[in-house]
């Protein structure tokens, strides 16, 4: 029942998608996306059936909220391992059997390898830290080091646009930004994959800010598709991005409906680690880091709130766990700088299915805002 209504929901999330996809007028593009999705969702059924599977060889003792249970860890190895496969195997079925702009053009082919190996890269750091349990201040160098096979084959662009209000006072339109711009897309995978771990602690939070995330980013490509008609560069970013995303979502869509409260599994840093570093370099390579931003304003707030901690200037304990009362089932907000003690302390105690809601309700909210900036702004701003 569980699972039915997860992917009900989902698929409400996904209709504004599906809606636009259809009016896209470009019939190569079209089928490019209706393949990718094809394989996706043949990605999501595989990915049902390997966790219970994996399940069985990844049980360990979990303490969550103080309750010591028997629990399957890691499970984002199999979301993880599926995802790759979907994208490898989509990769070659379009090199082989349809040609495309983004597939034959030898540039986007290598950016498009060296990103798979930056999140089979981090999938791999991730699965190491779930098992050796490594220091927190560790979690900031791995994604640069799973990020640099990307680094080392970007040979987009590094310039900005500048604003349209600000073109009369600076006397240009773009600015250079040179390995500037290199550091700022390692800057963008370190946050992106630490922010998703960070804002995590009670069932189903960590999967279903990604589904939220990915679905709003699906959106938002399938728009910037039909607004850049006479942008065919343009355009295969955006592609890119979508053929990423595809499979993240659904293969997470299959995670969600087995993690969500009462959760029979948990996800681990591997996980986390992956969708984080899945969506950074969508963005980079899709050329919307700006938005992808404005998607990730609860992880922003929940860093800006983590910071006094993770800088030492107050204790920092190994769990920010919010209080759980095994009398009433009742969550209650500790003192640590984290969203989910946030809410908790401004709106009261809850269950933790309830405050899963309120947390990707707060999700959604921001995504939905990213799109109304981005009317409001358009033609204006840039």
């Amino acid at each position: 029942m569980m699972k039915s209504k997860i992917v009900g929901i989902s698929a409400i999330l996904l209709l504004p998608y599906v809606y636009l996809l259809l009016r896209i007028d470009d019939e190569e593009l079209k089928r490019s996306i209706l393949m990718n999705g094809a394989f996706s969702f043949v990605g999501f059924l595989i990915t049902l059936r390997m966790i219970p599977v994996a399940s069985r060889y990844l049980s360990v003792n979990y303490n969550d909220l103080f309750l010591l249970i028997y629990s399957p860890e890691s499970l984002g190895i199999v979301v993880g391992t599926v995802f790759l496969a979907v994208v490898i195997l989509f990769l070659g079925v379009a090199i082989l059997f349809q040609p495309l702009n983004l597939i034959a053009d030898s540039t986007w082919l290598v950016q498009y390898n060296s990103a798979l190996t930056s999140i089979c890269f981090m999938i791999l750091l991730g699965f190491v830290d779930d098992v050796l349990d490594i220091p927190w201040r560790m979690k900031l160098v791995l994604p640069l080091v799973a990020a640099l096979p990307l680094l080392m084959a970007y040979t987009g662009h590094t310039t900005i646009v500048i604003p349209k209000p600000l073109i009369p006072h600076l006397g240009f339109e773009s600015l250079d930004l040179g390995w500037m711009y290199k550091l700022y897309m390692c800057l963008l995978a370190v946050f992106c994959t630490n922010s998703i771990n960070i804002h995590a602690g009670i069932n189903g939070l960590e999967v279903g800010q990604t589904v939220v995330i990915a679905s709003a980013i699906l959106i938002h490509n399938i728009l910037r598709i039909g607004a850049s008609t006479g942008n065919s560069e343009y355009q295969q970013a955006h592609l890119f991005s979508i053929h990423l995303i595809q499979p993240l979502f659904a293969t997470s869509l299959a995670l969600l409906s087995y993690n969500w409260y009462p959760s029979a599994v948990f996800v681990g840093d591997t996980y986390t680690y992956f969708a984080g570093m899945t969506m950074a370099v969508a963005g980079i390579l899709g050329h919307y880091s700006e938005t992808l931003l404005i998607f990730f304003a609860p992880q922003v707030i929940n860093f800006i709130l983590s910071i006094p901690q993770i800088a030492g200037i107050i204790p920092c304990p190994r769990h920010r766990l919010p209080r759980f009362d095994p009398q009433t089932g009742l969550l209650t907000g500790t003192k640590n700088g984290t969203l989910v003690n946030f809410c908790l302390r401004r709106f009261g105690r809850m269950y933790e299915q309830s405050l899963c809601i309120v947390l990707l309700s707060i999700q959604a909210f921001a995504c939905g805002f990213c799109f109304l900036l981005w009317w409001l702004l358009v033609g204006w701003y840039k």
